[in-house]
């Protein structure tokens, strides 16, 4: 590494250290220009720092097992027990001084907006501060994991319809909310949908997002390509991936969501068994995905022995001519063991069609969608109705009966616990 490359990066490690979040900014870098620019010109509701929940200080943190690590294995995620009240919290700790430039300006976006962001469906950074020569992260613990989780472990064919409204539901509020702020997710999936042990909702993935306002200006597109996008390829829709000068907004991020409705009702990802060409030119074609169920899945194939071979695309020809969609996703009585002998909602149907339009202006905004037919089956609040919805799956129990470190029997059963979920891909 020459000298000169070495002098900026450790100069941008440095103005890591003197984000606003760990005390006083000095100067502004650029990046935090545009997301003051958003705060200025978009009027955000009134200040409520979550950054003071928590003591910015390691020795309130007993560390207990790793739990995951990424960016390059300079990130390890750590389980933790917050000593002033025992609870669990998930630790995300950064070795700065191996991170590269380009590192370091993709934690600051990042660090930018959990600072900006105050909204109960979004996941909150409860500190971050500086320990020795580590960034370290607090955030909830989520004992239901992701939605992806519940999908890998559980629910193998999808989640039931009601279940699905109620995720949804949360992320389309988190989604209303970061769209008014001027802000693009590009990064809606399963695995970045977080569940509490109090049947919580809770978006995350907040390393790709994107600021529409610039010099106290809201653009009207965004031509940037998100970084680091490989893995959520099958996810973004097809103005971002075709990246031409017509640009994408905010109405990508609804493809994305009905993308991720039909991976947690099919139990699947669409488009993933698709090398990357092929998946570009089927969404550019117009070709959309669906729910699988008995009116999008021909009566002979539902007679056949269950396979994925067939199914792993989720492209459907269309609706079948017969029979009412009634029974919210639940398996009909004369299913014959095809998981997918069920059948969802008319109005489950209508919302995915509206989210995966070709053309993101016919699609509908997230505030909009909130108000859809869809989401009349939902009757208590998710804090509620999940816990429930989500039987005989409980969140990891064994975090309670874990006190310290020295307790190898309540840490050997809690990463029994833990080895089932998909840790690598959460975003915490």
């Amino acid at each position: 590494m020459s000298f000169l490359r070495w002098v900026s990066e450790k100069l941008s490690v440095e103005s890591l250290r003197d984000l606003d979040v760990f005390g006083e900014q000095i100067q502004a870098s650029p990046l935090r220009k545009a997301h003051e620019d958003s705060q200025e010109s978009l009027n955000p509701l009134p200040h409520r720092d979550t950054m003071e929940s928590f003591l910015p200080d390691s020795s309130a943190y007993e560390l207990l097992i790793v739990i995951g690590r990424g960016l390059e294995d300079l990130m390890t995620v750590n389980l933790a027990r917050y000593k002033p009240t025992g609870g669990h919290v998930a630790i995300r700790r950064i070795d700065l001084d191996s991170c590269t430039n380009d590192m370091v300006n993709y934690l600051q976006g990042e660090l930018h907006v959990s600072k900006l962001f105050h909204h109960p469906c979004i996941l909150p950074y409860k500190s971050v501060f500086i320990a020795e020569n580590e960034l370290w992260v607090i955030t909830p613990f989520m004992a239901y994991g992701s939605a992806r989780d519940l999908i890998s472990t559980h629910f193998a064919d999808g989640l039931s319809e009601q279940t699905i409204a109620y995720i949804l539901l949360g992320v389309l509020r988190a989604l209303g909310y970061i769209h008014q702020m001027g802000y693009v997710h590009r990064s809606v999936k399963s695995s970045h949908i977080l569940i509490s042990a109090d049947g919580q909702v809770y978006l995350s993935g907040f390393r790709s997002i994107f600021s529409l306002i610039r010099h106290g200006q809201k653009a009207r597109v965004v031509h940037d390509f998100p970084q680091y996008s490989v893995k959520v390829l099958p996810w973004l829709s097809p103005e971002v991936l075709q990246q031409n000068l017509q640009g994408y907004d905010s109405h990508s991020d609804i493809y994305s969501l009905g993308i991720t409705a039909c991976e947690l009702a099919n139990g699947h990802v669409p488009f993933k068994d698709m090398p990357a060409t092929q998946m570009l030119l089927e969404k550019l074609n117009g070709t959309v995905p669906c729910l699988l169920d008995t009116t999008t899945i021909p009566p002979e194939e539902l007679s056949m022995k269950p396979s994925r071979s067939g199914a792993d695309s989720g492209i459907c020809e269309g609706p079948s001519t017969g029979g009412a969609r009634h029974t919210n996703g639940e398996p009909s009585s004369s299913s014959g063991g095809n998981p997918y002998s069920r059948t969802f909602s008319s109005h489950f149907h209508a919302f995915v069609e509206l989210c995966l339009q070709r053309y993101p202006e016919k699609r509908p905004s997230a505030s909009t969608l909130i108000g859809h037919s869809f989401f009349k089956q939902i009757k208590r609040r998710p804090s509620e109705a999940l816990p429930d919805l989500l039987h005989p799956v409980s969140p990891m129990s064994s975090l309670e009966c874990i006190q310290t470190q020295d307790s190898p029997t309540g840490l050997a059963s809690l990463d029994s616990d833990l080895s089932q979920l998909d840790i690598d891909d959460w975003d915490f």
